[in-house]
């Protein structure tokens, strides 16, 4: 039953034309959720068709089970000045929020129960750090990623959900451009594929980059990625890995006032090479998600609107104007997304 619901959306979502109208009820299109929040939502996990997390500004953290049609205020008790850009779910009880920041406004809230406890299970101490994102392999693997430390992007890790984590020891980590840092723009800074897989998204410096680590953190190569780059408000994003060699970069420059050419990229040897987009999205995109059951559709959001790509990234058409800053899909496809004033959305044919 829910394979051919998926094959019936993925299916008309593939034959969408160009100028197809998202309004149209042939067309797959974004349905808009009340979430009753202001908040910026740039933290998203979606874990079903029916059940999605978000988190954002204000402290923000809310939970739905129903498919969107309510949604229940979890966020951690005295969090109202953080700001929560990632958030990681496991199912509907068990999920882990990080709230970006310099010094201890980076930290991480674990709960167990939905949402109606947290506990705080790391908080930065060092001012030099600034966490952006963070991914797990499995539901007790994981790690977080800040701007670079004495030269080097420094690595979180936890090895039991989330409880504890530690800071992995950097020498397997190449050297930071000048100016180099990753974008907590949508949690998707860093992303993993299988059980020691993980790729982070770079900007701000010269080049564009990708660093792949294939042991879960320990040891890192560098790679360039042909998207907008040598400006602080430019560079990749978002990534998107549906296996260990296939993945989709997208970015550019957030500015608003600011073209961004060429603002997706693809690999098919997992990141060690990059190509540009033939057609890529019209404007800077900060969140992209592969669609389930398929090796060649995706979804990239932005301010600006919403695109699909058929081709695994060579190209790709807008589908949608409205203004999301994340995406996040699921095996049932349920396919969601989240961004400014309290924007939450649910894909429907």
């Amino acid at each position: 039953m829910v394979a051919a619901a998926c094959g019936a959306v993925l299916a008309a979502l593939t034959a969408l034309p160009a100028h197809a109208h998202p309004a149209r009820p042939a067309a797959p299109h974004w349905e808009l959720k009340d979430t009753g929040v202001t908040a910026r939502l740039r933290g998203l996990a979606a874990v079903d068709r029916d059940t999605a997390w978000v988190a954002g500004t204000q402290g923000v953290v809310l939970r739905t089970a129903d498919g969107g049609e309510t949604w229940r205020d979890v966020s951690p008790p005295g969090a109202a000045g953080l700001q929560f850009r990632d958030v990681e779910a496991f199912d509907a009880r068990r999920a882990v929020v990080l709230a970006i920041g310099e010094g201890d406004a980076s930290r991480v809230y674990r709960t167990e129960d939905g949402g109606t406890t947290w506990t705080e299970s790391f908080r930065n101490t060092d001012p030099r750090a600034f966490y952006d994102c963070m991914t797990f392999f499995d539901r007790r693997h994981g790690l977080a990623v800040s701007d670079p430390v004495d030269g080097r992007f420094r690595i979180l890790s936890t090895g039991d959900g989330g409880r504890t984590w530690k800071v992995l020891p950097d020498a397997g980590m190449p050297p930071a451009q000048e100016g180099e840092a990753g974008f907590a723009a949508s949690g998707q800074c860093l992303v993993a594929a299988g059980s020691r897989d993980v790729w982070l998204a770079t900007g701000g410096a010269a080049r564009a980059r990708v660093l792949h680590s294939s042991d879960r953190g320990m040891t890192w190569r560098a790679a360039d990625v042909p998207v907008p780059a040598a400006d602080p408000a430019r560079g990749v994003f978002a990534l998107a890995f549906r296996d260990r060699a296939h993945g989709l970069a997208v970015g550019g420059d957030y500015r608003p006032d600011q073209p961004s050419p060429q603002a997706a990229a693809t690999t098919t040897d997992g990141g060690r090479t990059w190509r540009p987009a033939a057609g890529p999205p019209p404007a800077y995109r900060s969140g992209v998600a592969w669609l389930p059951h398929s090796r060649t559709a995706a979804l990239a959001v932005g301010p600006a609107g919403a695109d699909l790509t058929t081709d695994a990234g060579r190209t790709w058409r807008t589908l949608d104007t409205g203004s999301y800053d994340t995406v996040d899909c699921t095996p049932d496809f349920g396919c969601w997304a989240a961004g400014e004033q309290g924007r939450v959305a649910r894909l429907e044919s």
